[in-house]
Parts: structure tokens; sequence; C-alpha cells
């Protein structure tokens, strides 16, 4: 997997390693103990004892323990989520369960000062840790006992990642956050007044199958609300030998590679996927040469040279010979690459971006990285850093007046699995977040690295997931008895619109759009969905009772329901794909829930460009009551060349805008 503490990537895994992240929501279940045991030693079987154990009586599926990795104060006000938006007493009931590296109690986005007891529905426990009213739960896990020599042995964060995504989903308000003196301001997650619940599953080298199911299995018996789970494989599996999706499956049951396109690994759509979009705030370094010139890049750089000038060396010409290495090899900086003679006291520069530790470990005193890949986000390095030398100032704030975008490392659609349903469902802030990190850590992790800090700047995919999860809080204590799919759909159908011109793969960049917490209270309509709704679309998918029956706990069988094409599930997106140069109509039946107005009434809008044809049925849906159910038709004509046609229905009661895209793609 390699090291994910810098800007939540390693150098080595820098283009292939992606982060993933889900967010559900859960009541009291729990998986199935079977589950557990197999997967935890399934890595070590031969093909032909994993067909048999496949075979056994009360076996859903048998596959290798694959290891995976784990995918403010600017953040939550860029998207309208101010600090005085209306909350309710309940938020304090809400349980957030962070499935991740664990979490740092010391800091004080986790203090539980003005908090009261545990909500009485809690069953969790704390296991070799001391909670407070704030961190009400904390487990560890590791099913191999395999552990690294700087791990510790309990839910204590000695990577960052879990600290991190744990204050952005929930953490307190805590003014004055920021790392050495950049983005300073208020620290605080989403849903501040909610309590946390650790569940450490992510170690020194990665995250493990039979460690996540763990996880899955104690966070809904325990009573956690929503489940965050930033963390992804490098490619997508089905759905039932996918440990997230069947965990993820119970949590329903009871209550990222980019640019390139399909990237996207967590597909099933009981997920909420998130995409990592930008803020209007980036972070630059500035480099002088020798004749006074200036070149400016992205980095965040909290080293001091500007009053010194270095000689500066190209990679390619400090070879480490004496071990091997040419020019084709040392221009990348590659670790042990550099001859120390050569790179000691110098600045050197590097043909790819990375971690800069092969330039501090033969002696640099500061690295600028070319790279054309990740230009839309800043990294942290153990050296003073940025791409294209001589004097390198401190690195500065500026305004980003594109923003938002979809950053060029979160995975892209279409989903690999099913090409009808869209995926990514949504995007949210994952550029440059400051929020909490521990003390036990420095900045990069890397070795060489001394600076200590409470809060760090990082970027990932991993970063816009605890956003979704705060989101997704702040409208279950609005809405306590609301489903996951009701969450989502109301996540879904009242995001901001992002632009195409910036987002070229459009809604396979950023799904229904932008997150927008404020709006999502308040959705008007919602497109609700249960266990049954699920049970039909992968009955429709060809899934076997055996599997049903084992991963649902009863006798379901898929000659007992009715099986229900793609078309039909009620997702809140609608997608289609087509074969190239073919024309295509397809069906789409869904039904919408009233959660505002008693007496309201929808007309249907729709927006379809040259290509698409949008036909609604019927055009307007009339409520006399709250809850109050309708169902509609929508057909959809498509004809496609090489590129996907995007258009949107809304229903609008001059309120409400409930607006669903709807995507037709070239088939996989």
């Amino acid at each position: 997997m390699g090291d994910y503490k810098n800007g939540d990537f390693s150098a080595s895994a820098l283009h292939t390693s992606m982060l993933e992240e889900v967010v559900v929501s859960a009541s009291e279940s729990k998986l199935y103990s079977y589950q557990r045991s197999f997967n935890g030693f399934a890595a070590k079987l031969t093909n032909e004892e994993m067909l048999k154990i496949s075979a056994m009586e009360g076996v859903v599926s048998v596959f290798p323990n694959e290891r995976k990795q784990p995918h403010t104060t600017r953040s939550w006000d860029f998207m309208g989520f101010s600090q005085h938006v209306r909350r309710v007493n309940t938020e304090s009931n809400i349980v957030v369960g962070m499935l991740d590296t664990g979490i740092w109690p010391e800091s004080e986005s986790f203090s539980d000062e003005g908090f009261g007891p545990p909500p009485k529905k809690w069953k969790g426990s704390c296991q070799n840790f001391t909670c407070n009213n704030k961190i009400i739960g904390a487990r560890y896990y590791r099913a191999d006992g395999i552990f690294g020599k700087d791990d510790i042995v309990s839910p204590r964060d000695t990577e960052g990642h879990g600290t991190h995504t744990a204050s952005t989903a929930a953490g307190n308000l805590v003014t004055g956050a920021n790392m050495a003196g950049l983005a300073s301001g208020t620290a605080r997650g989403g849903a501040p007044s909610a309590r946390i619940a650790v569940y450490k599953i992510c170690w020194f080298d990665g995250c493990y199958d039979a460690d996540i199911l763990a996880a899955f299995d104690d966070a809904i018996a325990d009573g956690v609300d929503i489940i965050s789970l930033s963390v992804g494989g490098f490619a997508p599996r089905q759905y039932f030998n996918d440990s997230k999706a069947i965990g993820a499956f119970h949590a329903m049951k009871n209550g990222n590679s980019g640019p390139d396109l399909a990237t996207i690994t967590n597909v099933s759509p009981w997920f909420l996927y998130v995409a990592a979009s930008t803020i209007d705030r980036k972070f630059v370094t500035k480099v002088m040469l020798g004749n006074g010139a200036f070149y400016e890049g992205t980095s965040i750089n909290t080293f001091r040279l500007e009053h010194d000038t270095h000689p500066i060396v190209y990679a390619g010409d400090v070879p480490n010979t004496k071990e091997g290495y040419n020019e084709s090899i040392s221009r990348y900086c590659y670790k042990g690459s550099l001859d120390k003679k050569l790179v000691k006291g110098k600045i050197v520069l590097c043909d790819s971006i990375g971690d800069g530790l092969a330039a501090s470990e033969a002696g640099a005193v500061g690295t600028i990285m070319l790279d054309g890949y990740y230009e839309d986000v800043a990294f942290n390095f153990s050296l003073p850093a940025r791409k294209p030398t001589a004097t390198i100032f401190k690195s500065i704030q500026r305004e980003d007046d594109l923003a938002p975008y979809v950053v060029s490392f979160s995975s892209r659609g279409p989903n690999p699995i099913t090409s009808d349903i869209i995926k990514p469902d949504l995007a949210a802030p994952g550029a440059d977040i400051l929020a909490a990190w521990p003390q036990g850590n420095t900045v990069t992790g890397l070795q060489g690295d001394r600076r200590v800090v409470r809060y760090n700047i990082i970027s990932g995919t991993s970063m816009a997931c605890p956003h979704a999860t705060g989101a997704a809080a702040y409208i279950k204590s609005f809405h306590p008895t609301w489903s996951p799919a009701a969450i989502k759909s109301a996540l879904m159908t009242t995001a901001f619109s992002m632009s195409a011109e910036t987002n070229p793969e459009a809604e396979f960049g950023y799904g229904s759009g932008h997150i927008n917490p404020v709006k999502a209270i308040n959705p008007g309509l919602i497109y609700d969905a249960g266990e049954e709704d699920y049970v039909r679309f992968l009955c429709g998918q060809g899934y076997s009772n055996k599997q049903l029956r084992l991963v649902k706990g009863d006798d379901s069988s898929c000659s007992e329901v009715t099986k229900e094409a793609v078309w039909n599930l009620n997702y809140p997106s609608l997608g289609l794909s087509v074969r190239s140069g073919h024309s295509i109509t397809r069906v789409f039946h869904r039904i919408v829930t009233n959660v505002e107005s008693p007496e309201s009434s929808y007309k249907a809008i729709v927006k379809a460009p040259n290509g698409l044809k949008i036909k609604v049925t019927p055009k307007a849906l009339r409520f006399k009551y709250v809850g109050q159910i309708k169902s509609f038709v929508v057909t959809v004509k498509a004809k496609l060349g090489e590129t996907a046609i995007s258009g949107a229905l809304i229903w609008d009661d001059g309120e409400h805008q409930v607006r669903s895209p709807v995507v037709a793609h070239v088939s996989l």
C-alpha cells in the first residue's frame, strides 16, 4: 500500500493507489462471524481450497483478505455551511463511527467539555483506551496479530489519517487552529455536537478485509448512526466479494484513482460515494533564481530558506553510480538514486513529484519537483519544496476563483460493475483541508521531519468523505427516523450544480454535484429505498438465492420477489449506457415521498441537450400530506457518439428544486 501520511498518498504509490470512501447509516444488527473468520485466513488458501470452503454451509463468499488503504477553517464556510446554521439538541445523540487509523484523544477537537453522558442507546466499549463524553467508543482490530514497530496496539492514532477525518466529520469548534500560520481560523466538524466512536482498522501496512468486516459488525451492534469509511481497494469487486459492500449492506439493512475514467472502486448502490473537490483557497510557494527571476508552484512549505541562496542541481546529473543508478533513474529522485557528495547542501530539481525523502537522505536542503499530474492540490514535504530555484520561500495562501472543481486524484466513473448506476454520487471538499493531527507523529511522518503540529493540511478523497459524514449526521439530527437512502437522496438532490467546463468528466467526476448541507435538511421530496429494494435489484443482477439468504440471514429467495432491472432501483440519479453510435430507449420507474409541506404541487422541469430526449409521466405531482408517496415514469431516448450526454429532471414546487442528473454514456 505504501504510506498515506503525506497528503494522503505515498510517493511510491502516488499514481496507482487512490482512495475511495463511503458513508452509510447504521443501527443495531450484526454481521455473521463466519465472514470474519473465513476472510481472516483466505489469503493463505489455494484456489481449490477456497472453492471447497465456498460450497460449505453458511458461507457467503470466500475471497483473499485483501489490503485496503485509507482514502476545517474554510471548507464548511465555502459550501455555505457557517458556524451559525440552525441546529437541534438531538445532534448530541448522533454517534458517528469512524473506521480508520484511530484517533488522538488529546486534541482539542475531541474535548468533552460541555458534553453530557453518552446517549442511552449506546452499547459500545473502549478497548485499551480512555474514552470521554465526546469519544464514547474505541476499538481496534488486527486479525493476523501482526503489528509494526511504530504501531500502538490500541485505538490511538499514530498515523494521522483517522484523527484528521474524525475532526472533519464531528470535531469541536477550535479557534485559532492553523498549520505553522497557514489556514488560520476556527477548525470544526460538520456535526460538532455529535459523539465519535472509533474503530481502528488501519495499521502500518494498510487496512484488511477481515478487520473491516469485524469493525462493521461491532459498529452496528454498538448503536452507531453514521459509519464513515475512508478506504478503498485498487480495483472494483462484485458486491458480495467486497468486504466494504457486505458491511455496508448490513448497515443499510438496519438503519480513488483519478483522473482516468472508470477508476472508481466503491460502487454498490447502498454506498454514498464521494468525490474530492477544491475549495476557494490554495497554497503556493515562490522560488527565486539566482538571476532574480521568480517562479511559482503549489506546495505547503513551512520552512524558511528565503535569506539563503543555494546551488541547484538537476537530479539526472547526480546519479548514485556506485550503486548502479544512472540518469534515467536518478532524474525521478527515487530512494537511493542520488549521489550524496554531489547533492549535499544543494537544492535538487526532480522530474516527478514524490515525498522528498530521497533528496533529504542525500543531504539536500530543498527540492523542486516538476509535475503535470497533481497541479490542483498542494502537498507537504520533509524539505522545502515546490514544482519548478536557488531560494525557496515559505508558502502563502491565495484564492482559487475556479473552485469548486474535482481534483485530479479523485476517482472517476463510470461504474465498472453496474454501469447504469452513476458513480460518484456527489462531490465534497477534499483538497488542502486543515484538521486535527496527532502530536505523536510529524507533519509527513517521514524520516528527518521533526515538525509536530496540532493541525495539518492534507488532501485526498479521504478528506471529502468526512465532509459528507458530517453533513449526513447533521441531516439525521433533524430527521432521526430517515433511512440511509433518504439521507443520501437529500444530499444528492440538493447538491450545488458544478460546471462541466472545469470538470470535463462532468457527472463521472462530481456525480449529482457539490454537497450543500444547509439545503439538504429540507429537500422537499426524497427517493427512498430499503433492504427489499436492493434485494430485487440484486436478484435482477443475477445473484443467487444462496448468496441472498446467507447475507440477509433469512430464507429469502429471488423466486419470491420481483426481479427488478437496474433502471427501476429508486435511485436519485438516472443513468443508461449505450453503444457508441447507437440509439437506445430506457424506461425508469421512480417513487418520491413528500417530506415537507402537507399541501404541495411539483411540476417536472426537463433539461435535455441534443441527443437526449426525456419524457416524464405525469408532468405534475400533487401531495395532500407529509409522507405521501407518488410514482412517476421517465422515458429517456439517447443517441451517442463517443462522449457522454447529460441532462436533468427537476421537480419544482417554487421553493424546492429536487434535481436528478440524467446521464447517457458509452457502454464499458
